[in-house]
């Protein structure tokens, strides 16, 4: 069977025994159609049906969430956990809370998750989690007995060489905290089950500030590439959770300007470049909505959601060298891809996971628009939590000088394998290809060597 009908008989058949998980198809999809080119010379892995295995978590578990609230009121919630992929090492992936979570969500995250853990060259699988719970709007208490309740069931199915679940949306420091406390009582065993930890208690130096920063690392090697750089860049970013915060960190120490970030309620534009210190008072202690940010600095502009251009996002309205999707899923669509390229928009690095949406990128690839997939350019984050299990399993604690050094190194690695790849297969620059075929390639290799299991 020739490449491509190989890869869409695949697409059919995930369609037919998943139905309703939009997210899964879209990221499956963007992953075969890559691998077209690799398939037609490499014969093998059709033959070994790693297409077949690959898109099909080893194991997935779905379970009831019980918790009772400040009211005293029992709450029911659906906990996941699917663990798609340990060829390469432990599943590795976060956890997310959030009211949008279900199993295709999940499924979609754990899937990029393989390819972009191989892209780390780091011995971690892929997996994913979470639940429909939402913190927002909850009290301490009641994110901490709901964290409580998901570790009861979570416990009995990770460990530090079998999954080791990390943070993602909705899951920080505090709910990493609670959820290690109780695995913690549950087993009496003091070891590195989850990566985020606080530094006090097994956690890294760096790891909170590695998703942003890596994302920015990797902005910079895609324009030393083409004889530019990211000083002086102004660049727009979206979300204000712990991606959007420290990729404008990193963008104000290495001398962009970081001119926006947003929430659910609106977006904040502010062209001297966001205050760091506004945004995680107002965001990480007083988990306020962004309004506030406008008050505190008269300069910004707050534009709330319902004023949003119809059928795009304020954020990428605004004019910018340098875009950072770092809030979710397809949050940059077609109409946002019209307005970067006319506002002159010279690269579109993704810092959360898959936000363009599929027409978006071909519309900024047929304007010229330089391009970070997410599976690239957002590993930062998972390249650390293997450090600190690193760290954990030695018992030993690193700087973060040498944390942050190890990360550049990383994310430089991940670029180069990305690009030569691309070049590789006709299409040089192509980082998109060039990353998924590097990843599928690597994990592939593998499967092949370790059997039919």
């Amino acid at each position: 069977m020739d490449a491509k009908a190989y890869t869409e008989k695949i697409l059919t058949s995930i369609r037919e025994c998943s139905p309703g998980q939009t997210e899964f198809y879209q990221a499956a999809t963007e992953v075969f159609e890559s691998l077209v080119p690799l398939l037609e010379e490499e014969k093998r892995y059709q033959e070994h049906s790693i297409l077949e295995r690959i898109v099909l978590p080893e194991r997935t578990i779905i379970f009831r969430v019980t918790w009772m609230d400040d009211s005293n009121t029992i709450r029911t919630n659906l906990g996941y956990r699917v663990q798609f992929n340990s060829t390469l090492g432990p599943y590795k992936g976060g956890l997310r809370f959030h009211p949008s979570v279900n199993l295709g969500i999940v499924k979609f995250l754990g899937f990029e998750q393989i390819f972009k853990n191989a892209l780390t060259n780091l011995q971690i699988g892929g997996g994913k989690g979470g639940s429909n719970f939402n913190p927002k709007g909850k009290s301490d208490a009641e994110v901490m007995r709901f964290c409580q309740a998901f570790m009861n069931e979570l416990h009995r199915h990770i460990g530090q060489t079998r999954d080791v679940p990390a943070g993602d949306i909705g899951v920080g420091a505090r709910e990493i905290g609670y959820l290690f406390g109780q695995y913690k009582l549950l087993t009496a065993h003091f070891e590195g089950i989850v990566t985020g930890k606080g530094i006090g208690w097994g956690g890294s130096f760096g790891r909170r500030e590695a998703t942003g920063y890596g994302s920015v690392y990797f902005a910079e090697h895609i324009l030393n590439q083409h004889g530019d750089e990211i000083k002086g860049k102004r660049c727009a970013v979206s979300g204000a959770g712990n991606v959007a915060t420290y990729t404008i960190e990193k963008l104000h120490s290495m001398g962009a300007i970081p001119i926006s970030c947003s929430d659910s309620r609106g977006t904040i534009h502010h062209p001297k470049g966001i205050d760091v210190k506004t945004l995680k008072a107002i965001k990480e202690v007083g988990r306020e909505s962004l309004a506030k940010y406008a008050e505190l600095h008269p300069d910004a502009t707050y534009i709330p959601l319902h004023n949003y251009p119809e059928g795009g996002h304020a954020v990428w309205t605004l004019p910018c060298d340098v875009a950072f999707p770092s809030a979710t899923q397809n949050e940059l669509n077609f109409v946002d891809a019209k307005n970067l390229v006319a506002n002159g928009c010279i690269l579109v690095n993704e810092g959360a996971n898959m936000p363009t949406t599929p027409d978006a990128y071909e519309y900024l690839r047929a304007h010229g628009v330089l391009f970070g997939p997410a599976k690239a350019a957002n590993a930062g984050g998972v390249a650390v939590s293997q450090l600190e299990m690193a760290q954990n399993a030695s018992m030993q604690r690193w700087s973060f000088a040498e944390v942050d050094t190890r990360l550049f190194g990383i994310m430089k690695n991940i670029f180069d394998t990305a690009y030569a790849t691309s070049k590789e297969f006709g299409d040089e620059g192509n980082l998109l290809m060039g990353a998924n075929i590097a990843g599928f390639r690597k994990v592939a290799d593998a499967m092949i060597d370790e059997g039919a299991v």
